[in-house]
């Protein structure tokens, strides 16, 4: 779940430094302080990778039991003090309280499914040889990177980053974890947690500091860089880990698309859109931003859809269902989006230019959006929806598919359900429902396009901090003599007989 352009730029710094190499984290809604911390210089974050280096030798020779271990008893600790974590990331972000609750939980059992699966996907197997092999036995395992670097982003700073972390730790490495300068504070909780369970060796540990000191995480010679964050940053971290030829995995921008059929189920559809759309203030990248309605149900589905959306309310107080823009520069982003779809000729028929201010983004519902304007190209990153209508299924699953991203996706309908689900470019689609297949520790998690590459959660997300380690041996006398120059032609006439009989 990606921050817009720019939130973890590793060039621009979008928060005040002071002189004594520090930098505050703030609350949103009232510009208080919540916490300051150090900005790790390039010089200390090559220090702290190399203690994970030593770190992560004796992290990867426990068992995978042990690792389990461990991870079980972080687990407990995350859960019993899940009411202080939740506060201090509404502190940080200005969600309300009961979402930063609900995010935690998805967490945990994200944490539980690597954590109990992890020997069952990596373990080493043994693999039957092909016939002229037959003589030789083989195995495969998934072994640890080493240490890897997780650049995480603010609008789910416990479960996005924790998707990348959980799935490294229990592959077997060390991880040294850069928050978003927007929510320090929660990540150097999460690591203070782990430390409580695992003394022994800094096997998670944490760098604070804006864009530069993701940048020298990049390039200080971890074995792999989990970066979560807007598009052009991620390129930004590309062109960084380049030098070193580190790998990355790049979890970047939506613009998620809604489509909803003839037969959906109208009140569900509508429900589902308002949530996908506006909740933590539009502030998700697998958030929905478009909607594509067929024809014959249109005016049902709009009237369902503004009935539930008036009422939503963005404020700083217990009773606001949306908190906040976290970055103070994002109400320009959606304002600058408004207003492009309003003078191409889409309508507002919930809010409009006067709900964006200064610091507060009231829902806004934009309908007959042009296809060409940035609410339907860019990645607004803000609580509203683009609702046009489409002759048919066709047609809708066309324009879900003009767009350069391809990260998360739904569809609601009773017969083609799962059908259109398979014919939209993303990486994830939701039948009938919006968001939950993020919560599914089983299904891996990414985007294709400008939303990226490479997988978190599931097989496909531990997979994806190990490499394979294939070891083949010799276990019967050999059937022919291949691998050697004392090779005779009547072999050669040998395999070349069996090779027709097998594939010719």
């Amino acid at each position: 779940m990606t921050t817009p352009t720019g939130t973890e730029d590793i060039q621009e710094v979008t928060v005040t430094a002071t002189a004594l190499a520090t930098f505050d984290s703030l609350d949103p809604a009232t510009g208080d302080v919540v916490g300051t911390h150090p900005i790790f210089d390039a010089a200390q974050v090559n220090e702290t990778v190399a203690r994970a280096r030593e770190a992560a030798q004796w992290w990867a020779q426990l068992s995978f039991d042990e690792r389990a271990e461990r991870l079980k008893k972080w687990r407990g600790v995350i859960a019993r003090r899940m009411a202080q974590l939740a506060e201090l990331s509404h502190a940080e972000t200005g969600k309300p309280t009961g979402d930063a609750q609900l995010e935690i939980m998805m967490m945990l059992d994200h944490l539980s499914w690597a954590a109990g699966n992890a020997r069952k996907v990596l373990g080493r197997k043994s693999i039957t040889p092909s016939l002229l092999a037959a003589d030789l036995g083989a195995s495969v395992e998934y072994l640890p990177l080493g240490v890897i670097g997780v650049i995480g982003p603010w609008n789910f700073p416990v479960f996005t980053p924790m998707g990348s972390i959980a799935y490294a730790l229990a592959a077997g490495n060390a991880v040294v974890f850069k928050p978003s300068e927007f929510t320090p504070g929660v990540g150097k909780w999460l690591v203070d947690a782990f430390a409580q369970v695992v003394p022994e060796h800094p096997v998670l540990q944490v760098v604070t500091g804006l864009g530069e000191t993701g940048a020298a995480l990049c390039r200080s010679g971890v074995d792999k860089v989990a970066f979560t964050g807007s598009t052009e940053t991620g390129k930004k971290v590309m062109r960084a880990c380049a030098d070193t030829l580190t790998p990355v995995l790049i979890e970047a921008g939506g613009k998620d698309v809604l489509l909803v059929d003839a037969d959906a189920d109208l009140d569900a559809a509508a429900e589902a859109a308002v949530w996908g759309g506006l909740s933590n203030a539009g502030q998700a990248c697998i958030g929905t931003e478009r909607v594509y309605v067929h024809e014959q149900v249109y005016d049902a589905f709009l009237a369902k859809l503004v009935a539930l959306a008036k009422p939503i309310r963005a404020g700083d107080d217990p009773a606001a269902q949306l908190g906040p823009m976290t970055m103070p520069s994002q109400p320009g982003v959606v304002a600058r989006h408004i207003a492009d779809a309003l003078d191409k000729g889409a309508r507002a028929v919930v809010g409009g230019p006067d709900a964006v201010g200064a610091r507060l983004v009231q829902p806004t519902v934009l309908v007959d959006v042009p296809e060409d304007s940035i609410a339907m190209t860019e990645e607004t990153f803000g609580p509203t929806l683009a609702v046009n209508k489409v002759r048919d299924m066709d047609e809708a699953v066309e324009r879900a598919n003009n767009s350069r991203y391809g990260l998360g996706s739904a569809v609601f309908a009773k017969r083609r359900g799962v059908e259109l689900a398979r014919r939209i470019r993303s990486g994830m689609t939701g039948v009938n429902l919006v968001y939950l297949f993020a919560a599914l520790p089983e299904l891996p998690f990414g985007g294709v396009g400008d939303s990226g590459f490479g997988r978190i959660h599931g097989p496909d997300g531990l997979k994806e901090f190990t490499y394979a380690k294939s070891i083949a041996r010799r276990r019967l006398p050999a059937l022919m003599a291949l691998t050697t120059f004392a090779r005779t032609p009547k072999v050669d006439k040998l395999l070349a007989t069996l090779t027709v009989l097998r594939h010719g």
